[in-house]
């Protein structure tokens, strides 16, 4: 629903936990209950109200989920299946889905074999017409991660896998012409090297 979402809990003994995490670290929906006559803060939380508004979007989001998801799929396979003939090269990697797991197709992304190759795919793209990002820098290369965390041992994979990842364009009204269209461009730029 553009910021925030749902939480389902499947322990009913997690869900007072979650009341009191949802209602800022109080109690308050026991006072709304009516098992106590006021409300307190009793542990950590915070404000992940939705409004109005965001709640009747996910609403609309819940009644088509099925749809969504099924396209999304569709459209993380169609990326999948036009750029494993590059992956098969050794030119791209590709996510990996482990075997009895599965996926929503929440973004799709390839790695390119490092730093500048994938800002020179970055640029090539956006000449093109296409957004494609790369992810987070790494925790630990945060200005919040370098405050308040560590990071223990070499970094060996981190920085290199993050330097390499490159997520191409996925949402829902995205088409599959627009895919086609955004792979043949990825082949285009390896076909140039």
């Amino acid at each position: 629903m553009g910021e925030g979402g749902a939480l389902l809990v499947k322990d009913p003994a997690k869900a007072e936990e979650a009341e009191i995490i949802r209602e800022k670290g109080t109690n308050r929906t026991k006072y709304f209950r009516g098992q106590i006559d006021k409300y307190t803060w009793v542990d950590h939380g915070s404000s992940y109200l939705p409004s109005d508004l965001n709640a009747a979007y996910l609403y609309a989001q819940l009644e088509m989920a099925d749809e969504i998801n099924e396209k999304r799929l569709t459209l993380w396979n169609q990326y999948y299946d036009g750029l494993s003939g590059l992956a098969a090269a050794g030119r791209i990697e590709l996510p990996v889905i482990p075997q009895g797991c599965s996926h929503n197709a929440h973004m799709f992304y390839i790695k390119a074999k490092d730093l500048e190759e994938r800002t020179e795919l970055i640029s090539y793209m956006k000449e093109k017409g296409v957004l494609c990002v790369f992810h987070y820098i790494p925790l630990h290369s945060s200005p919040a991660g370098q405050q308040f965390g560590r990071f223990h041992g070499e970094d060996v994979y981190t920085t290199k896998e993050s330097e390499r990842l490159m997520r191409l364009p996925m949402y829902y009204s995205l088409e599959e012409g627009q895919v086609d269209y955004i792979i043949n461009q990825i082949l285009k730029f390896y076909a140039q090297r």
